[in-house]
């Protein structure tokens, strides 16, 4: 991209631009590069209605078969119905716990593969690089796997024991960069890019078609200084493309919970910042609590962590500790120990109110610490029994009312009764939203409701079931997967990689400047129109 604004000429246009390397990106990678899924000639499926159709053309590939047809009757823990037919064939029968062989057999046909490009800020993986290292995932190590690479295997070179069936991070994150590697399509990713902007164009006058244009930088280093010291820079680029999948993932911008006070300095909206104050010594034993605000799996590692150095901990949720939604009461026990762990904390220890005061004169609002909250917080009755945990203090149904300059926080039960607590320091995990700002308002106008902001839980981007289309989009070509359409589960978002190729396909069969020349002569034909080129400081991955 020597000249970014440059106009591209009709017909010089990318395929397929994904922006997001997460596993989204990268399953769907693989699936754009020929990597062809069909049933195995001599493969049974345990459904036995899902075999018999499968049976009906088993010469054609998953990706020209009718995939709403073959969604037709299944059942499983997504409510995306591509999500639980490409799951049911990759792992069937893994939520009874069973290890069935998939009846899929992979074959590599580059005459399928699509021409494209997966941009990233890192490295592919995505958000894994940035997760602490050291707790295990929540999803078995088989359900994190992607297509033609068995997780559990790769593993195994790398450590002897595969402990609970459980990777850490750290290992997800290294296997998705050598899944790349190993599958060889490296070529088709350009890292450190942060895209800036991604526009509707009208068709031009000389017959180009409308498409998207995607702009923005990467980033790369740059010459090195006498003394060895390479300072890096940012290049602007600019491209257009057919298609444009939306792949982001929501873990850029953490919520936040919009009460006063929520801006000072000791309150903080990552894990990683806990860690970072550990590392400099800020929290031990001896420190005012630590004030864990948030239920999810992100808090309860927050909880440990803090637990793990003896620094006291109060924990406030919104919640009951019964309720189902809670993802602690979905987790089994023998699987997930740790999470159990917290959850009794959170149970067992629970702060005890006093008894409303009885004189008349005393405003029912107003704030007081209890003389039951000593710092650190004294452990319940329930000290002498072995599972009880010294130094922990839970806060169920209640939220943050106020953070206040001296440290101290205002607290507030679902009955409207207040308390004041000195902490620490505060770390709201509540969850996070995906940046979508190189959309026009964010993206807002793609959601379920327009009227609010994109969020994976409440309001994900409105897509088609069986393509991933974007319902709303201003133009043909724009879809999304993953974590944006509500599916947090790796072992789930891979149907919607399953779901895009398979429209692509159908779609660039139809065109006929793709079924001339081979796949080779299209990669540089792509890269031509791109920008991507030997000599471009654009660069791949």
């Amino acid at each position: 991209m020597d000249h970014p604004d440059k106009e591209i000429p009709p017909g010089e246009i990318l395929p397929v631009v994904v922006i997001g390397n997460g596993p989204s990106g990268i399953c769907l990678s693989y699936l754009l590069s020929g990597y062809t899924p069909y049933l195995s000639p001599e493969a049974s499926h345990p459904n036995p209605l899902l075999h018999s159709k499968l049976r009906e053309q088993p010469h054609l590939s998953l990706l020209e078969q009718d995939l709403e047809y073959l969604c037709e009757g299944l059942e499983g823990r997504s409510s995306n119905p591509m999500a639980v037919l490409f799951d049911s064939l990759l792992l069937p029968d893994s939520d009874f716990g069973l290890d069935h062989t998939s009846p899929l057999e992979w074959r590599y046909e580059p005459q399928r593969a699509v021409p494209h490009l997966v941009l990233g800020k890192g490295p592919p993986g995505g958000a894994w690089h940035a997760m602490e290292g050291s707790m295990l995932t929540l999803s078995l190590a088989n359900w994190m796997e992607l297509p033609g690479l068995k997780l559990k295997d790769w593993m195994r070179e790398k450590r002897r024991n595969v402990r609970n069936d459980r990777a850490t991070p750290a290992e997800i994150a290294s296997y998705y960069q050598h899944y790349v590697s190993q599958m060889s399509i490296e070529q088709n990713f350009a890292c450190g890019t942060t895209v800036t902007s991604v526009t509707r164009q009208p068709g031009g006058l000389e017959g180009s078609p409308p498409c998207w244009r995607v702009t923005g930088l990467q980033r790369r280093e740059g010459e090195e200084h006498g003394d060895g010291c390479a300072v890096s820079e940012e290049v602007p680029f600019s491209f257009y493309a057919h298609n444009v999948v939306l792949a982001t993932g929501t873990h850029d911008i953490p919520a936040r919970l919009g009460v006063e006070g929520e801006s000072l300095p000791y309150v903080c909206h990552s894990f990683w910042e806990l860690e970072a104050a550990i590392s400099r010594g800020e929290l031990d034993q001896s420190s005012d609590p630590v004030l864990v605000v948030g239920a999810g799996l992100t808090a309860a590692d927050a909880v440990l962590a803090a637990h793990h150095l003896n620094t006291p901990v109060y924990h406030a949720f919104r919640r009951s500790v019964n309720d189902p939604g809670l993802i602690f009461n979905q987790l089994p026990k023998l699987l997930y120990p740790e999470y159990h762990k917290v959850h009794q904390m959170m149970t067992r220890q629970q702060y005890q109110p006093d008894p409303p005061p009885q004189e008349h004169g005393r405003h029912p609002r107003e704030p007081s610490r209890p003389s039951s909250l000593p710092s650190p917080p004294p452990a319940p009755s329930t000290s002498s029994c072995p599972s009880s945990y010294p130094g922990y203090l839970s806060f169920p149904r209640y939220r943050v009312a106020a953070f206040r300059p001296n440290r101290k926080c205002v607290l507030e039960s679902d009955l409207g009764q207040r308390t004041v607590v000195q902490i620490s320091k505060a770390l709201v995990l509540i969850g996070a939203h995906p940046n979508l700002s190189f959309l026009g308002d964010n993206g807002r106008s793609l959601g379920v409701n327009p009227e609010e902001p994109i969020t994976c839980r409440r309001n994900p981007v409105e897509v088609h079931p069986f393509t991933n289309r974007v319902v709303a989009a201003a133009g043909p070509g724009l879809y999304a997967m993953g974590p944006l359409v509500g599916e947090n589960f790796v072992r789930f978002l891979k149907g919607g990689a399953l779901a895009i190729a398979s429209d692509l396909a159908k779609t660039q069969r139809g065109r006929s400047h793709l079924n001339g020349p081979n796949s080779v002569q299209h990669i540089r034909a792509a890269e031509s129109c791109s920008g991507v080129t030997n000599e471009s400081p654009f660069r791949r991955h």
